[in-house]
C-alpha cells in the first residue's frame, strides 16, 4: 500500500532536508540556551553531553552504516528520524544533567542510522553526479527552510524555551513516519551475503569499506582531515552560546529571554549561508576532487581565524560577528567534506564509507570534549574556545596532501589523451 504513493527520489531527498531543518533549527536554536538557563548545566557537564552523542556516534556508525549497506537504505534512514525524534522528546521533557545524556546517546544512535545511508540512497536512486549537484541543491533549500523554523522558533519560544524542542522532537518522528509512505528504493542492490552470519557479514563489509578507503590515498588524508575536524567542533559547539552569556549582555528582543536574539543571528547566518552557498555552487567544480580540495584549504583556514578572533573578541558586535562567519564557513565545509568523500566510491560500500567518516569525526570530538571542557571550568570559557579553533590547523597539511595526490592522479589520466 505504501508503494502506490512513492515520489520522485530527488523531490523526497530535498523534502528529507528541507523538512529536517525546520524542525532541527527548533532545537539547534534553543538546545545550548536551554541547557544553560533552564537545565542549569556546567561547562563541562556541557561538553560531557556531546561527549555521549559522539561516544554512541562511534559505536553504531559504522554497524548501522552496514546495516544500511546489506538491507535497506530506506528502512536505516526511517529508523533513524524516528529515534532521532525520541532523543529530542527525552530531553524536551527531562531538563536535568542524566535524562539529557540518555537522550543524547539515542539522538546520536538514530543519526547513525542516516549517515550515510542518505548520500548512498540518493547516489544509487540517480546517480553520483547527479547527487553531487542536488547536495548543494538541497542545501540552499535547506536554509530556506531554515529561515522558516526561525520564525516558528519566535514563534513558539520568546516565552517558553522548552516548546520548540518539544514540537522539533514531534516533527522529526513525523519525518520517519511519511518517510514509509513516499520514499522510494529502487536502485539498491543488497551487498551479497556470501553465507555469512550477520556478524560474519558486518565483519566484511567493514573491511570492504577500510580497503575502499585504503585504495586510494586522497580518502586516507581525508581521514585525518575529519579526525581534526571532529577536534575543533566540540568547544565551538558547546560553549559558543556560554562564552556570550557569560561576557556580555545580551539584549531580549521579544518575549522574555534571549532567545529572540539567537534567532535574529541565526536569520542573518541563514541569509548569508544561502549567498555563500550559490556563490560556492557556481564557484567550486564539484566533479574535480582538486577544485574541491583547494576550497577546502582556504575555508578551513578562515574557519580556525575566525574561532580565534570569537574567543579575543572584547566586544559584542566583533564576538558575533566572528561566530556567524565561523557557522556560516563551516557549513561550506561540510557540504564540500560530503562531496569529497563522496567521489569515485562503489556502490556496495558507499554507506560504509561515509559513516567510517563519521565514526572518524567522532572520535576526534570524544579526544578533545573533556579537555576542552577541563579547560573552560578551571580556566576560562575563552580559553578553550581558542584553544578549539587551533586544533584545525593539522588539517590543513592533510589536506594539502590530499590536493598534491589529486593533482598527481589528474595528471596521470592527462598523459595518455596529450600522447594521442
Amino acid at each position: 500500500m505504501f508503494r502506490k504513493l512513492q515520489l520522485d527520489a530527488r523531490r523526497v531527498y530535498l523534502f528529507i532536508d528541507i523538512a529536517f531543518a525546520v524542525c532541527f533549527c527548533l532545537f539547534d536554536t534553543t538546545s545550548s540556551l536551554y541547557l544553560v538557563t533552564v537545565a542549569g548545566l556546567a561547562p563541562l557537564q556541557l561538553v560531557l553531553v556531546g561527549t555521549t552523542t559522539e561516544i554512541f556516534g562511534f559505536l553504531f556508525e559504522v554497524p548501522t552504516g552496514v546495516v544500511a549497506d546489506v538491507y535497506s537504505r530506506r528502512l536505516s534512514i526511517i529508523i533513524g528520524y524516528v529515534l532521532l525524534g525520541l532523543g529530542l522528546l527525552i530531553e524536551g521533557l527531562f531538563p536535568a544533567f542524566i535524562p539529557i545524556l540518555i537522550a543524547s546517546a539515542i539522538f546520536s544512535i538514530g543519526f547513525t542510522f542516516i549517515s550515510g545511508a542518505k548520500q548512498a540512497w540518493i547516489t544509487d536512486e540517480i546517480g553520483e553526479e547527479g547527487a553531487n549537484d542536488l547536495f548543494f541543491r538541497a542545501a540552499r533549500f535547506g536554509g530556506f527552510a531554515w529561515l522558516a523554523g526561525l520564525g516558528l522558533t519566535l514563534l513558539i519560544g520568546a516565552n517558553n524555551v522548552v516548546l520548540p524542542i518539544q514540537v522539533s522532537a514531534i516533527g522529526t518522528m513525523l519525518i520517519g513516519i511519511i518517510l514509509m509512505v513516499i520514499m522510494p528504493e529502487v536502485g539498491f542492490h543488497p551487498t551479497p551475503r556470501e553465507d555469512r552470519n550477520t556478524w560474519q557479514h558486518m565483519g566484511h563489509i567493514f573491511k570492504e569499506g577500510v580497503t575502499a578507503v585504503r585504495s586510494q590515498p586522497r580518502l586516507i588524508n581525508m581521514v585525518f582531515i575529519a579526525l581534526f575536524y571532529g577536534m575543533y567542533s566540540e568547544g565551538f559547539d558547546r560553549l559558543s552560546i556560554k562564552l556570550l552569556l557569560d561576557n556580555f549582555h545580551l539584549p531580549v528582543l521579544f518575549g522574555s529571554n534571549q532567545l529572540s536574539f539567537f534567532v535574529m543571528l541565526e536569520a542573518i547566518g541563514t541569509v548569508l549561508s544561502i549567498f555563500v552557498i550559490r556563490f560556492a555552487e557556481k564557484r567550486i567544480d564539484t566533479s574535480s576532487p582538486l577544485a574541491i580540495g583547494r576550497a577546502m584549504l582556504l575555508v578551513t583556514g578562515l574557519i580556525t581565524m575566525a574561532m580565534v578572533g570569537f574567543a579575543l573578541s572584547p566586544g559584542l558586535v566583533l564576538a558575533v560577528s566572528a561566530m556567524l562567519a565561523v557557522n556560516i564557513i563551516r557549513g561550506i565545509s561540510g557540504l564540500l567534506r560530503t562531496t569529497w568523500i563522496n567521489q569515485k566510491l562503489d556502490s556496495s560500500t558507499r554507506a560504509t564509507v561515509h559513516s567510517m567518516f563519521g565514526q572518524v569525526d567522532a572520535i576526534g570530538q570524544i579526544t578533545s570534549g573533556p579537555t576542552v571542557g577541563l579547560l573552560a571550568s578551571i580556566l576560562l570559557v575563552r580559553v578553550a574556545v581558542g584553544i578549539s579553533g587551533l586544533l584545525l590547523v593539522p588539517a590543513t597539511f592533510f589536506i594539502r596532501r590530499a590536493n598534491s595526490q589529486s593533482k598527481n592522479e589528474a595528471d596521470v589520466i592527462a598523459e595518455p589523451s596529450s600522447a594521442d
